[in-house]
């Protein structure tokens, strides 16, 4: 055992997501429960500092490790609803702010901060707009209206992205195949190494195909199935199978993605 006790520690959580990953039935009884809650919009009840985030609790709590982990300087998100997702990320970019500006005797001017989150989405409805443009965090957030995969708005994007910034990237909009792997084509390069590019709602291929009914996506034609073809074709990236083996209920599995090089 080490004599470390932070070190001993780190090893028993390691060992405990282990365990959890090895365990086929407590993974079955996950999977019922999160086809159990889906009828009932489980995701959407719950808000961050204020807004509807439409996430999991445990995926919630599991951005903002990485975020943490990993301190970009920007996020990439797509898909944004009511901006839960984004009032959440910037949050964390300015606790991130203040640790750097404290560390190095400093302030933070909420006019300039040094971090951002940019948002995109086909439809930002007015009303969330508003929300999120009046919220105490809007200095540390962009909203760019347009769809995520076409080159317009991804050079936009871009343009929005500074030379040597660290990033993180967050997809979550159109769910069909061939929209994510676009989005993971125009988006995931711009991953730090080191970082990471979740993608979510690759839950979608492991529920019945009656759960996706009305919708343009379905088990076979999935963010899973995007994100499975991806990784073939870009060595860089690798999923990170400890993220979803530690949640347990997660909407992203195999969907939590480590820029390896």
């Amino acid at each position: 055992m080490s004599a470390d006790p932070v070190e001993a520690f780190e090893a028993e959580v390691r060992g405990n997501i282990a365990s959890l990953g090895a365990d086929g039935a407590l993974h079955r009884k996950s999977m019922e429960w999160l086809q159990a809650i889906t009828p009932h919009r489980y995701p959407y009840n719950f808000r961050w500092l204020g807004r509807p985030i439409i996430q999991l609790p445990q995926d919630v709590v599991a951005v903002q490790e990485l975020v943490w982990e990993t301190r970009p300087d920007v996020i990439v998100e797509t898909g944004i609803a009511h901006g839960g997702s984004l009032v959440l990320s910037a949050s964390i970019l300015a606790m991130l702010d203040l640790a750097d500006a404290a560390a190095h005797g400093g302030t933070v001017d909420p006019r300039r901060p040094a971090r951002r989150v940019i948002g995109v989405d086909i439809d930002i409805r007015a009303h969330n707009r508003a929300a999120v443009e009046a919220h105490p965090l809007a200095p540390w957030i962009r909203m760019v209206q347009g769809s995520s995969i076409d080159p317009s708005t991804v050079a936009a994007v871009r343009s929005l992205v500074p030379d040597g910034a660290r990033v993180l990237v967050m997809l979550d909009s159109n769910h069909t195949h061939d929209h994510v792997l676009a989005e993971l084509r125009a988006y995931a390069p711009l991953t730090s190494p080191g970082s990471w590019c979740i993608v979510f709602d690759t839950l979608l291929e492991d529920m019945p195909a009656e759960f996706c009914a009305g919708r343009p996506w379905a088990p076979g034609n999935s963010p899973k199935t995007a994100v499975h073809a991806y990784v073939r074709e870009d060595a860089r990236f690798r999923i990170d199978a400890s993220v979803h083996e530690k949640l347990q209920l997660t909407v992203a599995p195999d969907g939590y993605l480590r820029r390896i090089s």
